[in-house]
Parts: structure tokens; C-alpha cells; sequence
């Protein structure tokens, strides 16, 4: 690692840096460590010796945010989506490399995240990341909300809080377990996160129920209508719980999710590689491209699904959450063979919160904003799953210990219902028209 007073890293004239001690006051969280994971330092050496500056200082930037993460190796996919789609080669085939794309541009954000964050400080970094952590979910999702594809905005968002309680946990307990036997955590901040998402839970029940309900009693249409607006009044209070859980994690109880690192975390990340307005426009720059992915990933999961045979639920709940999310999957899954339970938990639980209590609401209102009658009715097996996976998480995390048959059945139980979705055909994937189906408030979107 370079060091501040070489004048190539410096922008503006000065560089802030972070040192060890500061970092170890403020602490790191554990989305950040989680996705430090996959990161590698790397040689600047013949870079430094460039003369001219500018064209120094963009390679620099080049080789940290391209070349600075083990999952480089993915990024032609982008430029390859990019020409297909161009040249109208095969749709699925646009949306493997859409996909693929996606993985590593996640990762980056939240490098770049993590960068800005050296100059603003860990409470900005945390607004950083409580906004841009699940960015790749929200951006398909609106993107989705603008073609009126309100099946696959919910699946999405289904799948990634599924992916986060039972694979990512799963796998992270299961994999602790194996190699320390018994691990221990903290269970103040689990306590937290599940009773955030028992409240998330609360509020996608009682529209379902308040649809069956109100179907018996009054019109389709009416009860369609009340559900609805109660979607939007549980949406205004589930965006204010996420505010009010927010200030608890950067202000009032800081220190519940901080994670403080140790000299043997093959971290690189104690001071800033890259500017300030550098890491801006590469943020910028990146975000687009997300954009630019999600696009072709919407516009082609129906192509995709016919022809591979397989459902819109089952590409959008089970395989966009765990390829668009595997960098940061990845990263809790290798902190827990290091014995750090507390990071896992952290990235798992935390990012199962954000969407489930930020991201999901949010599109709610956004939908509204826009005229699309977007509910929080997700249907009775979705919303099913949803309470399963929710209940079997605090079941497990209930104790502060952790074993590897608990991961092991969360992982069975994300199995079992990632077999239902394969099997699954939606009346959305025989006729592929938006919205069929999902915007009835009282009808499942299994057939008998």
C-alpha cells in the first residue's frame, strides 16, 4: 500500500487518511468487512513512475477500481451484454452476461462507498451504505416499476431477503460450524434486526389477510382498492422504522454494529486509494452501468425463462439474488470460517433489514408516485415463505451460540422452498403479461 505523501494519490492537494488507530475508534461495519474480502491490493509500482499526471492518476484509479477485486475476472461480461444487446444476439443469452455483469459492479459500489466514506466520515459512510448497499435490488426494481413488471419487482425483492436469512446465513453458520464446532455472537444486534423484520412481516400479513377478508364482504375492485391503500399507509410507517433503526445503528448505539478488525483480517483497507471526486465519478459511473444491466436483465427474463424452461419466480427469487449479490454472499461466508460470526450476521441480517424495511416500501411509494398499483399483497406463498424464513431465523439466532446443524437447516429450508419455485409455473410465464395475477389481492399464484 502507498503512502499518503506520495503526491499521485493526493487530489486537490491533500488526501485524508484513516489510520489504523482512528479505525479501530470508529470501527468498521461488517458490510464493509464482508466486501473487503474480495478485494486484493494492488502493485503500483510501474504506474507511479508515469510523468505525466493526469494519465498517472486515471491509471491509477483504473487499476483500484477494475484490477482491485478478485472478481475482476467478470467484468468483460459487461462490455459483452452490452454487444449483444447491440447486436441482437440471443436474449437469454443477454441475460446470463447482464447477470454476471452484475456481480462484481456490486462489489465495486461498495468499495467506492467505502472510499468516500475516509473523507465524510463513519456517519455519512453509514448513510453511504444503508442507500447504496442493496443499489443493484432497488435499481432493477424501479426499472421493473417502469415497464409496469410488478411480478418481477416482488420476486426480486422476495428472493434477496430469502437469499440473506436462509442461504447466506445458512451457509455462513453451517460452514462456521463445520470448521470451529460451536461459535458465539452477540445477540444484541440480532435481537434488532428481528424485530425489524418481524415488523416487515407484520406489514405484508395484513394486507394479505385484509384481502381475503374484504373480498367476502365487499367487490374485487373495492377490496383491491383498500388493500392497496393500506399497502401505502404500511410503506409510510415501515420507511419511518427504517429511519428510526438508522439512527440507532449511526447514533445512539453506534457500537452495537461496529466490527472491530484484527491484525490477522487480510483487509486492504487502511487508508484511501483513490480521491474523493474520483471515487464520486466512479460511483456515478458504475451506477449507471448497474442501470444499464438491470435494463437488459427486465427486458429479457421473460425470453430467458421460456427458453430455459424455468419460471419468472424462480430466475427472480432464487438466481438474480444469489449471482447479483455474491460478492458480499461470499465475503460473510469466508468471515465465518474465521470464526467472526458478528460480520456475518451483520451483512446478512443487516442487508435482509435494508430491503425488507427500506427498499420493498420505498418501491411501494415510488410505484404510487408514478400511478402503478404496487401492493405489499405478495400472495399467500410468497408471504408465506417470507414468515417462515423470518420465524426460522429468530428461532435460531435466539441463543448467542451457533452450531453447523442450525446453518444446515436454514439452508434445507431455503432448498425446500427453491424447489417450489422451480416446479412453480405463474400464469405470468404462460401469457407473459405484466401484473396478472400479482395485482389481485386475493388470488395464489400457484394453480391447483
Amino acid at each position: 500500500m502507498a503512502s499518503q505523501s506520495e503526491p499521485w494519490l493526493m487530489e486537490n492537494g491533500t488526501l485524508k487518511r484513516l489510520t489504523k488507530e482512528s479505525r479501530h475508534g470508529h470501527g468498521r461495519t461488517a458490510h464493509n468487512l464482508s466486501s473487503s474480502s474480495l478485494r486484493k491490493k494492488s502493485d503500483l509500482t510501474l504506474v507511479s513512475k508515469i510523468q505525466f499526471g493526469c494519465l498517472r492518476k486515471f491509471l491509477i484509479n483504473l487499476q483500484e477500481v477494475i484490477l482491485g477485486t478478485k472478481l475482476s475476472i467478470l467484468f468483460p461480461a459487461i462490455p459483452l451484454a452490452i454487444v449483444a444487446q447491440s447486436f441482437g444476439f440471443g436474449r437469454p443469452w443477454i441475460f446470463a452476461l447482464s447477470l454476471l455483469g452484475l456481480t462484481p459492479l456490486a462489489e465495486r459500489v461498495s468499495f467506492l462507498t467505502e472510499q468516500i466514506a475516509y473523507f465524510t466520515g463513519p456517519t455519512v459512510g453509514g448513510l453511504l451504505n444503508a442507500t447504496c448497499g442493496n443499489a443493484t435490488e432497488l435499481i432493477i426494481a424501479i426499472l421493473a416499476l417502469t415497464q409496469g413488471k410488478i411480478d418481477v419487482v416482488k420476486f426480486s425483492l422476495l428472493g434477496s431477503v430469502l437469499s440473506n436469512l436462509l442461504l447466506v446465513l445458512g451457509t455462513s453458520l453451517f460452514c462456521g460450524g463445520i470448521i470451529n464446532k460451536e461459535q458465539s455472537y452477540d445477540r444484541r444486534q440480532a435481537d434488532v434486526n428481528a424485530l425489524m423484520l418481524m415488523l416487515s412481516l407484520l406489514c405484508h400479513l395484513l394486507p394479505l389477510l385484509f384481502g381475503y377478508a374484504a373480498s367476502s364482504a365487499s367487490s374485487a375492485s373495492t377490496a383491491a382498492a383498500s388493500t392497496l391503500h393500506l399497502s401505502r399507509a404500511s410503506s409510510i410507517v415501515m420507511l419511518a422504522a427504517y429511519i428510526a433503526y438508522l439512527v440507532f445503528q449511526l447514533w445512539t448505539h453506534r457500537t452495537l454494529f461496529e466490527t472491530e478488525e484484527t491484525e490477522d483480517d487480510d483487509v486492504s483497507g487502511e487508508e484511501a486509494v483513490i480521491g474523493f471526486w474520483s471515487a464520486f465519478a466512479w460511483l456515478a459511473g458504475m451506477t449507471l452501468l448497474i442501470a444499464l444491466l438491470s435494463e437488459y436483465v427486465v427486458n429479457t427474463i421473460e425470453e430467458a425463462s421460456t427458453t430455459w424452461g424455468l419460471s419468472v419466480s424462480f430466475l427472480s427469487i432464487i438466481l438474480l439474488p444469489i449471482v447479483g449479490n455474491a460478492a458480499e454472499h461470499a465475503g460473510a461466508i469466508i468471515f465465518a470460517f474465521k470464526n467472526k460470526l458478528d460480520i456475518s450476521l451483520g451483512v446478512a441480517l443487516g442487508s435482509a433489514t435494508q430491503i425488507a424495511l427500506f427498499v420493498i416500501p420505498l418501491c411501494v411509494i415510488v410505484a404510487w408516485t408514478m400511478g402503478v398499483d404496487m401492493d405489499l399483497n405478495f400472495n399467500l406463498m410468497e408471504t408465506g415463505s417470507l414468515g417462515l424464513a423470518i420465524i426460522a431465523t429468530a428461532f435460531t439466532l435466539q441463543d448467542g451460540t451457533s452450531h453447523y446443524i442450525k446453518g444446515l437447516i436454514l439452508l434445507l429450508c431455503y432448498i425446500i422452498i427453491a424447489a417450489c419455485f422451480f416446479v412453480s409455473k405463474t400464469q405470468e410465464d404462460d401469457n407473459n403479461a405484466p401484473n396478472l395475477g400479482l395485482q389481485a389481492s386475493n388470488q395464489s399464484i400457484f394453480r391447483a
